[in-house]
């Protein structure tokens, strides 16, 4: 590490960015119930490049299980569409005009436990990310007290910060999963 200094801010920055990708990817789990997050990652071939579907299409939830996509160009509904399918998302759209609905189906118990399974997956990353940075910051803390920087005391202090920022940043986490898994079980 080339530097020097330790900021706290920039832990904490980093720590929140773990979070950041952990609701992403919460967001794109399928839970029954229907959001636009979960065409978030689709990716369509048009106009000679790959282009996500929301700078085609519009995206709605007209109903709690029914996703509607409005698609701008008439010429781009069967590319849409394709790539809605080839997305993996268990959902086949019906077409109507340059209107593409797609309906949610109800999950059975068993999916529901792999959906959760998922979701405890994405979450354990996000704390070992979590834990990462805080190795980071520590490692800092050491060389510096090491290097005569700061003292043995300022160590001490400035490490029991980082380990109250992660404890508060995997309890973020953890809440997050739990709001999660209870979406999941409970449609």
């Amino acid at each position: 590490m080339a530097t020097t200094t330790f900021d706290m801010n920039d832990l904490k920055r980093r720590m929140q960015g773990a979070i950041g990708s952990l609701k992403q990817e919460l967001a794109g789990l399928r839970t029954g119930r229907a959001s636009t997050a979960l065409l978030d990652h689709v990716q369509v071939e048009a106009y000679g490049s790959h282009m996500p579907l929301n700078q085609l299409a519009t995206i709605s939830v007209p109903e709690p299980r029914l996703l509607n996509v409005q698609v701008w160009d008439r010429s781009m509904v069967h590319a849409v569409e394709k790539a809605i399918s080839a997305a993996n998302l268990g959902l086949t759209p019906s077409t109507e005009g340059q209107v593409l609905k797609l309906r949610i189906p109800e999950l059975n118990e068993e999916r529901r436990r792999e959906l959760a399974k998922v979701a405890h997956k994405y979450a354990e990353a996000a704390r070992v990310a979590v834990r990462h940075v805080r190795r980071d910051g520590l490692d800092l803390l050491k060389k510096m007290e090491k290097d005569h920087k700061i003292s043995e005391d300022e160590h001490e202090r400035q490490a029991g910060e980082v380990q109250k920022a992660t404890d508060a940043t995997i309890a973020e986490v953890d809440k997050m999963l739990a709001g999660k898994e209870k979406e999941i079980m409970t449609v």
